[in-house]
């Protein structure tokens, strides 16, 4: 019995050269500009530094300056309620990251009281303020509000004096005092804060 086997008729060399040849090219093609890739943004929230007025100071990502408050002991915060509305904590978002002049030593997270993280510098919690809308804003500076005062931070971790204030500036834009409560502890330099409650 004969059994027909047919061979496939050989390739030109011209063809199988050609095929080699752009095999190669597309190799050197995808060596040289490999496809782009989405990197992964780097987690952790990020403390720089701005300069404002002040000078130079901490800032957060969105330029926004950031603040200490004078009755947060022992790196806790002591500003919950009301006064986390005005004064926003910096909640950590990941491990938080230095930059553009802040010194990753100093930084670090305490807990707050509902569980969250907060991002601290020299062991000072830190804070925005509502009123500061745009980056390099200080409308906070020297406030006392909530029963303390509260300070831009310099890149060496103290706060920050506007040396053209003698005094800290009183409260005078509606911000409410001591959680909201009257109890006479206006502090705005008067003996009452017009409500009738000597």
């Amino acid at each position: 019995m004969r059994t027909n086997h047919r061979t496939a008729p050989a390739l030109p060399t011209w063809l199988i050269a050609a095929a080699a040849a752009l095999a190669a090219l597309a190799a050197a093609i995808f060596l040289l500009h490999p496809p782009k890739t989405e990197a992964a943004p780097a987690a952790g929230t990020v403390v720089s530094t701005g300069t404002t007025s002040l000078g130079r100071i901490l800032v957060n990502s969105g330029g926004r300056t950031l603040y200490v408050f004078s009755r947060d002991k022992n790196d806790k915060s002591a500003c919950a309620g009301m006064c986390a509305k005005f004064w926003p904590p910096l909640i950590a978002s990941g491990k938080p990251r230095a930059s553009a002049g802040a010194r990753a030593t100093l930084l670090g997270t305490t807990k707050r009281a509902d569980g969250r993280m907060q991002v601290t510098y020299n062991r000072h919690p830190l804070y925005t303020f509502v009123k500061d809308t745009r980056k390099g804003q200080t409308h906070g500076e020297g406030l006392t509000a909530f029963g303390g005062q509260w300070n831009a931070v310099s890149p060496a971790g103290t706060k920050v004096g506007d040396q053209t204030k003698a005094q800290p500036k009183p409260v005078q834009s509606g911000i409410p005092q001591n959680n909201g409560g009257d109890h006479d502890s206006d502090n705005n330099g008067g003996p009452s804060d017009g409500d009738g409650n000597i």
